[in-house]
């Protein structure tokens, strides 16, 4: 049995709304934005149990908090009118092919490509530099190899780097076209220098699973 929650707030819908948000469990975060918006809001438990919000801070329209406050769990939301959604589990939307590229690759060729571009967005900056941290994301790549959607399954234990770990990935792109057998999500497992396993912003070791 699916347990469903209805939360609505008998304010307006604001055109302009200070939010301030921070992170924590999906669920109250939600009824927060409710609350600030006075958008309607029905959510299955089960789907945003065992979810977080990185929070949202600052002024925005409805949709425009709600897109940051989902960023990073994997769920996005599906309007049923302007002031009312649901939440879904994310998905990879149809894109078409850039023109004259035909994807060849095998997963596991493709695995390797991931983890070249990941490794190297993430050495760009000292906060999300691999090797001093652990954390699990999973991705959903679109066929043109651009990352539609992304979720942080395990936190690094900063809420900074967790935040430069989520933006990193917002319209990454792959250097190659996604297989269509690549099975999405795709997990991402980032490992500390004490493993053993860690990538590396000078050579990479494999880090990839799914």
């Amino acid at each position: 049995m699916v347990a469903w929650c209805l939360l609505a707030w008998p304010v307006q819908a604001a055109g302009w709304v200070d939010l301030d948000i921070a992170p924590q469990e999906l669920a109250p975060a939600l009824e927060q934005f409710s609350r600030a918006t006075g958008m309607a809001v029905l959510v299955d438990h089960a789907l945003s149990s065992k979810r977080r919000t990185l929070g949202v801070q600052g002024t925005f329209t409805p949709a425009q908090g709600l897109n940051v406050l989902l960023s990073g769990t994997g769920l996005v939301a599906h309007y049923a009118r302007a002031d009312a959604f649901t939440l879904q589990p994310a998905r990879v939307r149809e894109v078409p092919l850039p023109p004259g590229t035909t994807p060849g690759l095998s997963d596991s060729n493709y695995a390797a490509s991931i983890q070249a571009v990941i490794q190297r967005n993430l050495c760009h900056s000292p906060l999300t530099r691999p090797g001093s941290f652990r954390a699990v994301l999973q991705v959903w790549i679109g066929r043109d190899g651009v990352v539609q959607h992304s979720r942080l399954v395990s936190s690094t234990g900063d809420v900074l780097r967790d935040k430069a770990l989520v933006n990193s990935l917002q319209n990454l792109r792959i250097d190659r076209p996604a297989p269509s057998s690549l099975r999405q999500p795709v997990t991402l497992l980032l490992l500390p220098d004490s493993s053993g396993k860690s990538m590396e912003c000078t050579a990479g070791e494999e880090v990839f699973g799914r």
